[in-house]
């Protein structure tokens, strides 16, 4: 295994320093200002504000002020928003007529002279850019745990951007994931039921942006943020979802619409599902969707081998016939070709990196060679027990053991690096969806591609949740041992990391937390480096 050296990097306060004011306290749920505010998308002369406000009516017009300092003496420019009935009573705008790479402070007012908090958002650099930092989380599970990473991140002042990779939130119901001996107390979701209908997606958005963590991270930095599958099911894909049922649960396109239109609702985004905006000539920033636009149906190692006499037989069969189809696809033949198109543009262009942020690892992974069944437990339900043997038979079949991730989808995968390598991209892949942090050195047909940076769970658990049989340490060497584009992995901690760009480097802290079940921050830093054109990593 390589040897990392981790650091203690701070312990905070969870109240600590903020760069405006004292953290949130909880707004008023039924009329006024009740969820903070929050920014986003940004652009080199616009951003994204957004607000709630429930008036006694259907709308409520709102003032929006965007000013050059906290104080408000110097506003810059002032908006219009409508807080509205249809929207959820959410308010968003687009404002306009800023100045590349600076910050803003802003507000919204209502009729009646009360004003929201003030929040703070920046543009983006335009021109020559030095040096850009960006903070990226996935997988925040309400149930498992408190928003520790959130709050840490809100207490720093070298973030520029924060980027959000999916799972902001999940549709599980009360009790089901986690289960109820599982669930921290006092973070009970509601509404308790699964999420569903409309009204079901906009509560538990509702009930999430109450957390005074994830409001303060909101209220201080603009974000990026991307879908996943929790925000509409778990595994979902373009037609459906593992957890999808039609016959108690609705039509999928039904549901999914009522989805997105929450999530458009509730977060401060462009309605699109990809899209891409520069950093400067620093680097291009491609936002892909990789989960419910075009994405075909995930393949089944269970359906492979049920009722299977050889299962190697089977699954050799599997990896020469459906797992290699090149019709199969993660992106859809539109986004895939805007994908082509926006890598190249970026190069010639002379951007001097390539960040794609997307919801699923890229890097191979295959089941280490010396995994066994003990590897689960005693404890282990029959639905771990049985997804973990079919994982180690498909190893011995060199396939992936997770059929959701890109690795699932092969020819896809070789045409988005071979895309990559076509233009001689500086390609740095981010990604969520494991709860599990990763380094790789991305490959294709033997050639280096670029790396790819996998962010751990905000705190949802990972590999330590299941794998309770052996040490993490030890699950990190099997996996290293057995797979080449590994560079290095923790499958025990929850946080989020850091991703700072420089002219010639691109560099990913990992910070991870002791604990998400108390109400603390302790974190530990482990940092790895590559340099621009050499599509390989240095880890401290």
């Amino acid at each position: 295994m390589i040897d990392v050296r981790r650091r203690l990097l701070l312990k905070a306060s969870l109240f600590g320093m903020g760069a405006i004011g004292t953290p949130l306290a909880a707004q008023g749920w039924l009329r006024g200002f009740t969820h903070g505010v929050a920014s986003g998308d940004p652009r080199q002369t616009s951003v994204i504000l957004w607000t709630r406000y429930a008036g006694h009516g259907d709308a409520t017009p709102l003032k929006v002020e965007v000013a050059e300092d906290a104080g408000f003496g110097r506003v810059a420019v002032t908006a219009e928003a409508l807080a509205s009935a249809e929207r959820d009573h959410c308010a968003k705008t687009e404002v306009t007529g800023l100045a590349p790479g600076r910050w803003y402070f802003y507000r919204f007012i209502a009729p009646d002279g009360s004003r929201s908090p003030v929040g703070r958002t920046r543009t983006l650099p335009e021109g020559r850019t030095d040096a850009f930092r960006i903070a990226a989380f996935s997988c925040a599970n309400y149930g498992f745990g408190w928003f520790n990473a959130y709050a840490h991140a809100a207490t720093r002042a070298d973030i520029d951007l924060v980027v959000h990779l999916g799972d902001y939130l999940y549709e599980y119901p009360r009790g089901d994931y986690p289960a109820t001996g599982q669930t921290v107390t006092g973070r009970e979701v509601f509404p308790a039921n699964e999420l569903v209908t409309l009204a079901d997606y906009r509560s538990r958005y509702a009930f999430y942006r109450r957390d005074t963590d994830l409001q303060r991270l909101h209220q201080l930095f603009p974000s990026i943020s991307i879908w996943d599958d929790h925000e509409t099911a778990n595994d979902a894909w373009m037609d459906g979802a593992q957890n999808h049922t039609p016959a108690t649960e609705g039509d999928w396109q039904v549901r999914k619409a009522a989805a997105k239109r929450a999530y458009s609702d509730w977060m401060p985004m462009r309605e699109v599902a990809y899209d891409s905006a520069d950093i400067g000539d620093l680097a291009t920033l491609i936002r892909l969707d990789t989960r419910i636009e075009g994405r075909d149906r995930q393949l089944s190692y269970g359906a492979v081998l049920k009722g299977a006499s050889d299962p190697q037989a089977a699954l050799s069969a599997f990896r020469d016939g459906p797992f290699a189809d090149p019709k199969r696809s993660m992106l859809g033949p539109a986004q895939e070709a805007w994908l082509d198109t926006e890598l190249a543009s970026s190069v010639r262009r002379g951007q001097r990196w390539q960040l794609v942020a997307q919801q699923v690892l890229v890097g191979d992974l295959i089941s280490g060679r010396d995994a066994t069944p003990d590897w689960l437990g005693a404890d282990a339900p029959d639905y771990s027990r049985a997804r973990f043997t079919a994982g180690l038979a498909s190893a011995q079949a060199g396939l992936p053991f997770n059929l959701d991730s890109w690795g699932g989808y092969a020819p896809a995968r070789a045409r988005f690096l071979g895309s990559a390598q076509a233009v001689d991209a500086n390609l740095v892949v981010l990604a969520g969806d494991s709860h599990n942090a990763w380094a790789f050195e991305l490959a294709n047909a033997g050639k280096p591609a670029g790396v790819e940076f996998g962010v751990h769970g905000t705190t949802s658990p990972g590999f330590e949740g299941s794998l309770r049989g052996i040490a993490p340490d030890r699950l990190a060497q099997s996996l290293l041992a057995r797979n080449a584009e590994l560079k290095w992995c923790e499958t025990s901690r929850r946080g989020y990391m850091t991703v700072s760009l420089t002219r010639d480097a691109v560099r990913c802290d990992w910070h991870l937390l002791a604990t998400v079940r108390e109400r603390r921050i302790e974190i530990q830093n482990v940092s790895a480096t590559s340099a621009r054109g050499f599509k390989r990593l240095a880890f401290s």
